[in-house]
């Protein structure tokens, strides 16, 4: 499995074989292209692109480039090469890493939203699974700073700690999941609705 996380300001690429990491590239420099980094994975893992079997993506919500940047690659990668693909929401990666880290009980993740607002949603994390006990949803910036908090920008809040989406959990994820979908399917997650502003009519002269 070849995965994919670029929704937060650590970027990650990983290369798993069911369960076992062969490698796993992570970056804050977003000059580092995708392809670079894909290169680099495959490189340490000593794989063939011919030798991927599925390619993982996570879809958000977060950096909205970042992640759209991730869904071209795979499309592009399904068009050349027919992979199948699996999308995974980066809230559930988050919460996995945690788990994977060592956190357990109630937990509630942030990830930035912009204009002073972030999304929000909570796991309960044991020692066999995480399962999500609180929907994602958009709150203000008072009510992420009451909070004890983890998540890609987390950090500027007391009591809450910084944590990224991993490309290696993210495969982990994926290896036991049997849903595979087409890159035409693909959608990143934001809950802000679409905004546009329409055209006047034309004056009559």
């Amino acid at each position: 499995i070849l995965a994919l996380e670029f929704s937060s300001r650590q970027r990650s690429v990983a290369v798993t074989d069911d369960a076992d990491v062969l490698s796993e590239i992570t970056t804050d420099q977003l000059k580092t292209g995708p392809l670079i980094l894909i290169e680099q994975a495959l490189e340490q893992a000593q794989i063939d692109r011919e030798e991927i079997q599925c390619l993982a993506l996570g879809i958000g919500p977060g950096s909205y480039t970042g992640i759209r940047s991730a869904i071209a690659v795979a499309q592009g990668w399904q068009l050349a090469r027919d992979t199948p693909l699996c999308a995974v929401s980066s809230t559930e990666i988050l919460a996995a890493t945690a788990r994977r880290n060592g956190l357990r009980g109630e937990t509630h993740f942030i990830i930035d939203a912009q204009r002073h607002e972030y999304y929000h949603c909570a796991w309960k994390l044991d020692d066999q699974a995480q399962l999500e006990t609180t929907p994602l949803s958009i709150i203000g910036v008072t009510s992420a700073a009451e909070l004890k908090a983890y998540g890609p920008d987390a950090a500027g809040f007391p009591g809450c700690e910084p944590l990224y989406p991993s490309a290696a959990v993210l495969a982990q994820l994926v290896a036991i999941r049997p849903d595979r979908i087409r890159g035409c399917e693909i959608e990143p997650i934001y809950l802000r609705p679409t905004e546009f502003t329409k055209a006047p009519p034309p004056r009559q002269l």
